[in-house]
Formats: C-alpha cells, sequence, structure tokens
C-alpha cells in the first residue's frame, strides 16, 4: 500500500473541506482552492480528518492514491499558510523591479521583459536583484517562478541568469589556447 496515501490527513481549525463527486473545495483563511480528483479513489472527510482509499491494487490505481493524498495535503497547506518561492538574478547589470502588478526585468536583453502574474499569485521585489513569487497553490506558484526562471536562466561559464534561491549552478571551464 502507498506509504504516503495511508496517511490520514488532519485538517486545521479555520479549513473546511467539501467533497462533491470527488470534486474537492478547501477554504481557509488565505482563499479557496477546487481540483476535480479521479473517480476511482475514495476521499473520505469525517471529524476534521480526511484519508483516501483506493479500489484495488492496480498500478494506476497504487500510482493515483499517493498522488491524490499528496495533492491534498498541498491544498490544505496552501489555504492555510501559503506558498512562496525566491528567485535570485546573478549578472553585471541585472535587476527586477515591480511597477504596478506587473514584474519588469532587465537581464541582459535590448529590451526589459515584462511579466504579469495571472490572479491569486503576487510577486514581491526586496531588492534590485531578489524576487519572491508567492500564493496558495503550490503548482502554480512553481509554474509562474518556473516562467520567469527561464527568461534568463543561469548559464555555465559565468554563472550569469536567474536562479532560484539557493540553487548551485556547476561552472564550466571555457576554452584554453594552445
Amino acid at each position: 500500500m502507498s506509504r504516503v496515501g495511508k496517511k490520514v490527513l488532519e485538517i486545521p481549525s479555520g479549513v473546511t473541506v467539501t467533497n462533491n463527486n470527488n470534486t474537492v473545495t478547501v477554504k481557509g483563511p488565505k482563499g479557496e482552492l477546487t481540483h476535480t480528483f479521479n473517480p476511482d479513489i475514495t476521499i473520505n472527510v469525517e471529524d476534521n480528518i480526511l484519508t483516501v482509499s483506493r479500489p484495488s491494487d492496480h498500478k494506476e490505481h497504487r500510482a493515483l492514491h499517493g498522488t491524490t493524498r499528496s495533492l491534498l495535503g498541498n491544498m490544505v497547506e496552501g489555504v492555510t499558510n501559503g506558498y512562496q518561492k525566491g528567485l535570485e538574478l546573478v549578472g553585471v547589470g541585472y535587476r527586477a523591479q515591480k511597477s504596478g502588478n506587473k514584474l519588469i526585468l532587465n537581464v541582459g536583453y535590448s529590451h526589459p521583459v515584462e511579466i504579469e502574474p495571472e490572479q491569486g499569485l503576487e510577486v514581491e521585489v526586496p531588492s534590485q536583484t531578489k524576487v519572491i513569487v508567492k500564493g496558495i497553490s503550490k503548482e502554480r506558484v512553481g509554474a509562474l517562478a518556473a516562467n520567469i526562471r527561464a527568461v534568463r536562466s543561469p548559464e555555465p561559464y559565468k554563472g550569469k541568469g536567474i536562479r532560484y534561491e539557493g540553487e548551485y549552478v556547476r561552472r564550466k571551464e571555457g576554452k584554453t589556447a594552445k
């Protein structure tokens, strides 16, 4: 049996979970998330405890069991505490600034790159070389952070680019003259 899937999920106070034909809605102090899960997996909510079970030991059901439990855990965590992902800009002249809701990046192109986060996500710029993406959906926060990083991903020769906070960039040695 799935080690992740068989763990029960305790719902903290202030969070309500409703299940309507495997369309689960989680409401909490930070917002509301809704997700539709596979109808083969059974989701039970009783007395602030959420359990996930599967009908058989087929390979597909085993895979869905742990995944469903993990996604539900991420939804509950998101509406209680939220998620954030940090990015660092490394390079001479690389800087970020916020103009209204848009993030403006100057990362070595001939033009500044503007990124507007989708509704429900927030971008903070505490310094010119640091960007923080915040939101309640782990998936959407990670996707926006990946899109920002893809504007100028770190290169291995000089280490310049946009990288995740704490990310290690393996450096390569350049060409040598004979």
